[in-house]
């Protein structure tokens, strides 16, 4: 299973079931219309950014496009399982568009969640030439391996293996690899709805 193609899916789903034209999407999001029609189609790779005010707009949670099942309970995610998952890839607002990000839901079943936690395997980019990206809420990243740079307002901050960083995503920011090498992150994202 394509998990890209159950997003975009999904989206369209959520958007006709509650009346709304990819037109007033792309108004209320503050998205170009070709941007929500190519997401739609699995035809761009998506930031967190544009799908946060997509998910504003339509009234759901981020973790909506993600969603397999509604536990209530806890949800246990087994290490072992992760390899064995198809990781969902967005892009990091590079200039030119490349699967830079890989990430595995640690709590896709959960229901009702405020936060999105993810294992983000993070590949080294093939330019340096980034678009910062502002939403709302705040942002928790954990170095699990490798080294990570990260673009905050007009700081930048190097993390290794071990560091974490927590901050508010209204800020203009941008995670990557450093040193052109793959890093691994934990990351829990919390956005409002």
């Amino acid at each position: 299973m394509n998990v890209n193609k159950v997003i975009g899916e999904k989206i369209r789903g959520l958007r006709e079931m509650k009346n709304l034209s990819a037109e007033d999407v792309a108004e209320r999001s503050g998205l170009s219309l070709t941007q929500i029609l190519r997401i739609e189609e699995n035809e761009e790779l998506p930031s967190l950014a544009p799908l946060i005010k997509v998910a504003r707009v339509l009234g759901v949670r981020l973790g909506t496009f993600l969603d397999d099942q509604q536990e209530l309970g806890p949800v246990v995610c087994r290490g072992k399982s992760l390899d064995k998952r198809e990781g969902i890839h967005f892009s990091n607002n590079a200039k030119a568009v490349h699967k830079n990000m890989a990430y595995y839901a640690l709590s896709q079943d959960k229901s009702g969640r405020h936060m999105e936690p993810f294992l983000i395997d993070v590949r080294p980019a093939k330019e340096a030439d980034f678009v910062l990206s502002t939403h709302e809420g705040e942002e928790f990243i954990f170095v699990l391996g490798g080294i990570i740079e990260i673009n905050y307002g007009k700081d930048t901050y190097v993390l290794e293996e071990g560091d974490s960083i927590y901050y508010d995503s209204i800020v203009a920011h941008h995670v990557h690899a450093a040193n052109g090498q793959p890093a691994r992150i934990l990351g829990v994202i919390y956005t409002p709805y």
